[in-house]
């Protein structure tokens, strides 16, 4: 049996292999194209740890100007290991498991269109809650290195310190820091996931029933926008707490968090970096799901024509 055939074995036997793989293309693709605009959300998102006396980052072109002077192209660019390591099994878990827990949902409930909208919401939710569980690490690390400078307590020189050092300095519990705001991410997912599928059947053509790739990145950008806006605070208080490597932290917890960041910032920063987050947000959401949807098309053609 020659490789092509083993695999298009495979893919016919499996349809969370084909998800997997398509899932983590999509990641690996989105995660190096947007790294730079990553790590200027990330940097503004935190710059109230970071600064607390004043601004040092203002606005999109200025943080990418004033890293790019003072750090180079590595500066744009850090923290793309670990963003790498977390969205490619990110995307690999949730797109697998948000098939999985549709085709769940539909036969626990039965197959009624008028239950279609929250079959969708029920398995973005579970997906979302599935995936951000079991990558919180990966992406702990990532915040610390896109936002580690002279002023953070903390230095990592590669992924595999970092994990080693906060291990040994914060213990299993460093792992998971953030993971309840995280958590509540999972409202992002139950708004884009299911409008993304509404949008994508509504531009899908009547002739062929297919969806050109045109709609499919119109549908994504769409859905990605509307979930980014909406639900846009809770990432800003997941990358404080995710941020806190000293004893006693700023931050206890997501309820205290939320009150010292209004106490001290107001509702303004609650949506620090928002305007970056969408820059990079959306295409990458965009080019995430057409490369997953073109992926997914490749390999079932794989499994269906004959070697």
């Amino acid at each position: 049996m020659s490789a092509r055939e083993w695999w298009a074995t495979k893919l016919r036997e499996s349809d969370q292999l084909k998800h997997s793989i398509a899932g983590a293309g999509a990641g690996l693709v989105a995660s190096v194209v947007t790294c730079p605009l990553d790590v200027v959300k990330t940097r503004l998102q935190n710059q109230g740890l970071l600064v607390p006396t004043g601004k040092s980052y203002k606005g999109t072109a200025g943080t990418l100007t004033k890293i790019w002077s003072e750090e180079g192209i590595r500066g744009l660019y850090r923290g793309l290991g670990p963003t790498i390591f977390g969205y490619l099994p990110t995307w690999a878990i949730y797109f697998t498991a948000y098939d999985y827990f549709k085709d769940l949902v539909a036969r626990k409930t039965g197959h009624h269109d008028s239950n279609w909208f929250v079959h969708n919401i029920v398995a973005a939710m579970a997906a979302g809650a599935t995936s951000t569980t079991i990558t919180n690490p990966l992406w702990v690390i990532k915040t610390r290195f896109m936002t580690q400078n002279e002023h953070t307590p903390y230095r990592y020189n590669n992924t595999l310190h970092a994990f080693v050092t906060i291990y040994k300095v914060e213990g299993m519990r460093g792992f998971y820091k953030g993971l309840g705001s995280s958590l509540m991410g999972i409202s992002h997912v139950a708004l884009q996931f299911p409008l993304y599928e509404k949008l994508r059947f509504w531009l899908k053509s009547a002739d062929t029933d297919q969806v050109s790739s045109t709609n499919i990145l119109i549908a994504s950008s769409v859905s990605k926008m509307a979930a980014s806006v909406a639900t846009y605070p809770h990432e800003v208080i997941r990358t404080r707490l995710q941020n806190q490597s000293t004893y006693p932290p700023k931050y206890h917890g997501i309820i205290h968090a939320v009150k010292v960041i209004y106490h001290e910032e107001g509702v303004r920063a609650f949506y620090r970096g928002m305007p970056t987050n969408l820059l990079r947000t959306v295409p990458s959401s965009a080019l995430t799901i057409l490369t997953y949807e073109l992926i997914v098309g490749r390999l079932n053609d794989i499994a269906t024509k004959p070697a």
